[in-house]
């Protein structure tokens, strides 16, 4: 797999902050922009990290995927809520060999990618980094960064792949993609979803807050039974794990809950609907994650 050009859709936290690595890396990267065109055109992307500030001072962005034309890569960062759009936005960046990695939450992305572009090109990628829009171009990265990266299907060598982020940016290959999603899912379904229903708050504070962190460690519990089920290993100590990394973190919002604080839809099927449905479908109780689930539905119907 020979990456040359790279396009970046969906410019939140995720979409700048990979794409600014990748610029930096040495790749010819554009970035496709709604809102914040005409703010990042005049200061371009800049970038508080962990491991040392930098800018991208004028940065290759776009309107429109036509304008951009076919690329080698397209990184799909947007938010689930936005796949209705996959279509008219993603087809007109493609060639023959293009591949699509997502770095989308939650569950049923690949397939849906691979559905509508066909399974060997798609990738399917999982974000562990601590990452805050601030405002438009201006990102602050606290913590982590690494990025698991699994195929569907693919006959191409991802060698290349581990470098496309480049030095400051861990990416590992991993050959079951569905056992690095649920593992994923056992940090976003409690943190993203609780942070949310306890009203908008960040992780320091919900860990605070009596019983919260038993309810964190019960609905993990739940996600492993599910994984399980289906055959992926996850260990208790992978859970209490989760609970150690999070509190360094310090008092960090996810990504869900700026959502509902800003009033934007929520990816309540992605991360929470589709594990479900996926627990239904092995047998396997999760009254919790249920509960979870309607709450956060209601929260989201009643915008």
């Amino acid at each position: 797999m020979r990456i040359k050009t790279v396009a970046v859709v969906g410019v939140g936290a995720v979409g700048s902050y990979y794409g600014c690595r990748m610029t930096e890396a040495g790749h010819d990267v554009s970035f496709l922009l709604r809102s914040d065109y005409e703010t990042v055109s005049e200061s371009g992307f800049i970038l508080a990290s962990v491991h040392g500030d930098f800018r991208v001072e004028k940065p290759q962005i776009f309107k429109k995927a036509a304008d951009i034309g076919p690329v080698d890569l397209v990184v799909l960062a947007w938010k689930t809520t936005a796949n209705d759009s996959l279509t008219e936005v993603v087809r007109p960046l493609l060639h023959d060999k293009s591949k699509i990695l997502t770095l989308q939450n939650g569950l049923g992305n690949v397939e849906l990618l691979a559905e509508k572009f066909g399974e060997e090109r798609v990738l399917g990628g999982l974000c562990f980094v601590c990452i805050n829009r601030l405002s438009p171009g201006r990102l602050a990265h606290t913590a982590g960064g690494m990025v698991t990266v699994g195929a569907l299907s693919t006959t191409d060598s991802l060698a290349e792949l581990p470098t496309l982020f480049g030095p400051h940016v861990d990416l590992r290959l991993t050959d079951n993609l569905a056992e690095a999603q649920w593992r994923k899912l056992v940090w976003n379904i409690p943190f993203n979803g609780l942070c949310i229903t306890e009203g908008g708050i960040d992780t320091e504070e919900l860990l605070a807050r009596p019983g919260q962190e038993e309810r964190v460690l019960s609905l993990m519990k739940e996600v492993q039974a599910v994984a399980n089920a289906l055959g992926h290993e996850i260990s208790d100590r992978f859970l209490a794990n989760q609970v150690s990394i999070t509190r360094p973190m310090g008092p960090y919002k996810p990504s869900s809950m700026l959502d509902y604080v800003n009033g934007y839809p929520l990816e309540v099927e992605a991360i929470w609907g589709e594990p479900v449905r996926r627990a239904q479908a092995a047998g396997v109780a999760v009254p919790g994650l249920i509960s979870l689930y309607e709450t956060i539905r209601q929260l989201d119907a009643e915008r």
